[in-house]
């Protein structure tokens, strides 16, 4: 009777009162709803001040259009990049259940703060016509200034904290050694990009009108109200969540290993020391697998012997260690080996992420000369991110109920499509979206040209919708290669650091945003060494050489895919236990 009660648990997971989680109670797909609902929540608190935050620095708070821009920037690339601290703690030292809750409530403090500083006038620098010169505005200084960017970066610390922690947990309610339960995991993650979507919908729709038409003191407030919500929905699923017990610090295990081998190398240059390790090594690999080998049901390298890839490591478990701190396993070294051959495919993702960072700054300027008209209705040149959100929104689903199916028919496989063939994909619509943008912008100079517009600021007669081209493109790719990496990493990483590697999906965006300032900057210093105007400079859209920009682009994710070929098709799966 007691050995049935003990098979009965999930081994490594715990529920919210730290018993153990049983299976049957504990998990599934209704459980992680709870986590989509949450995401829908969060992301429209974050997302609902983020989009329309320049002009809040602007217009309130009396920065420059240069420095609110550069202002956001840096607060969403922190944001995104504070994930990979919150899968860091969430791995090592909370389970995500708390890591999450914790996060709510600082992103909760940081709207709050925010909320109150905009609510009193004494909080804020005094109000200015910014066409007057007989009133200079005076840019938010002193206490005033260090409330709104602890406000900020309290929302930021926040964002990170549930970025990294939010995915995983509703990742790890799934029973990965069934195919069931691995499909169930697919369309989560599916979903939760989904999730993301009508988040961002609502965001940049309902709560930005709000912001603009009945005051920031509503849409900060809403925005408050609304992270406070996700928390008592997060909660609801309590007793029925399964979380994971933390590891502890993964990066030491990887460092101590990268150390071991480094040391043990270097000693193997000395003959005696290599012979002495020979007669050693053995014994290492017997305890190890003796030790690391446990019946349970997570992924695992199978049989736990030492891979002839990167056998550099290999000498980590050979001889006796220097120190204790130093003794090394065949499932560490193999763990290390994931995660180092995990990299590249990460690096991969970064070029994508800039072509995306394009949609929220030339594209919308872009739509500003162009005749934004829809029948009767004028649509604002910022709701442009509405067209990717829809697309997102409604490939999602339709990946997951109509492309997927047919792909396991056609393959006969589980999956499918691998998750690397899906990042793949994303990487191929992103060069296809930048071809197209260039076209789009060649075609937008043309009509200026015959309307005699080039040097107007007036608008061209050639409607928006042509930027929805581009928007369809980079939407799908975003939805196929943010989706496949948030899967592929969770996957394939040791399930010591599930929420960290997780959180690399968010690490690469904010380097995208973070390379595409660095990549304009230089193709502006490049081509005003040869020029007498770089390429893009200046007030007039029309003067760009925006269409060359797009095509550098173009090439530059082009070299991108065939330097991700080269490691995707040197990458080897992780295999599962055999319970599949």
């Amino acid at each position: 009777m007691e050995g049935r009660h003990q098979s009965n648990k999930w081994e490594g997971y715990l529920d919210w009162r730290n018993r153990p989680a049983m299976r049957g109670h504990h998990g599934g797909m209704l459980v992680a709803s709870f986590v989509l609902v949450a995401e829908i929540l969060e992301n429209l608190a974050f997302l609902a001040n983020a989009s329309n935050l320049v002009l809040y620095l602007s217009k309130f708070m009396h920065y420059s259009p240069s420095s609110s821009a550069n202002i956001v920037t840096i607060f969403m690339g922190t944001a995104f990049l504070l994930a990979l601290l919150g899968g860091f703690l969430a791995d090592a030292f909370f389970t995500t259940y708390h890591l999450y809750l914790t996060s709510a409530a600082i992103e909760f403090m940081g709207l709050l703060i925010l909320t109150v500083q905009v609510h009193i006038p004494s909080l804020k620098p005094p109000t200015c016509a910014l066409a007057s010169s007989e009133i200079p505005c005076q840019k938010v200084n002193g206490h005033k200034a260090a409330m709104l960017f602890t406000g900020l970066y309290l929302v930021a610390l926040g964002v990170g904290g549930i970025k990294g922690s939010l995915p995983p947990h509703g990742a790890e309610q799934f029973d990965e050694t069934t195919p069931q339960g691995r499909k169930q995991r697919s369309s989560f993650f599916n979903y939760y990009v989904f999730c993301l979507s009508c988040g961002a919908l609502i965001a940049v729709t309902f709560l930005v009108w709000i912001e603009d038409n009945k005051g920031w003191q509503w849409g900060f407030g809403m925005a408050t109200a609304t992270i406070l919500t996700s928390i008592p929905v997060f909660l609801l699923g309590s007793p029925i969540y399964r979380t994971k017990i933390p590891a502890g610090s993964p990066i030491t295990t990887m460092f101590k290993v990268l150390a071991a081998a480094i040391y043990n190398n270097c000693q193997s240059k000395n003959p005696s020391n290599a012979v002495r390790g020979m007669e050693t090594s053995p014994s290492s690999n017997s305890t190890e697998t003796s030790e690391g080998e446990e019946s349970n049901t997570k992924v695992k390298v199978p049989s736990q012997t030492l891979t002839e890839d990167l056998k550099f490591l290999n000498k980590a478990i050979e001889g006796k260690p220097v120190s204790p701190m130093l003794q090394c396993t065949v499932k560490q070294v193999e763990e290390v080996k994931v995660v180092l051959r995990i990299i590249p495919i990460f690096l991969c993702t970064i070029m994508l992420n800039c072509c995306l960072a394009q949609l929220s700054t030339f594209s919308v300027q872009q739509a500003a000369t162009m005749n934004t008209k829809i029948g009767s209705l004028k649509v604002p040149p910022a709701s442009l991110p509405v067209f990717p959100v829809i697309f997102m929104m409604i490939l999602a689903p339709t990946y997951n109920h109509a492309i997927i199916p047919f792909a396991r028919k056609v393959t006969k496989t589980e999956m499918g499509i691998t998750h690397l063939q899906r990042i793949g994909t994303g990487l191929v619509l992103s060069i296809i979206a930048m071809a197209v943008a260039s076209l789009v912008e060649i075609k937008r100079k043309k009509v200026a040209v015959e309307s005699g517009l080039l040097n107007s600021a007036d608008s061209i007669p050639i409607t928006f919708l042509w930027l929805a081209l581009q928007y369809l493109f980079l939407g799908s790719a975003d939805l196929f290669t943010l989706a496949g990496m948030m899967e592929f990493f969770f996957t394939e990483a040791p399930t010591s650091m599930r929420s960290l590697a997780t959180s690399l999906s968010w690490a690469s965006l904010a380097m995208g945003y973070y390379f595409s300032s660095v990549l304009i900057s230089t193709v502006n210093k490049i081509t005003s060494t040869f020029r007498h105007t770089p390429w893009l400079s200046g007030s007039n859209l029309n003067h760009y050489h925006l269409e060359r920009f797009y095509w550098l682009m173009c090439i530059l994710s082009s070299l991108n895919f065939f330097h991700y070929l080269y490691w995707a098709n040197r990458y080897t799966y992780r295999a599962t236990s055999s319970a599949d």
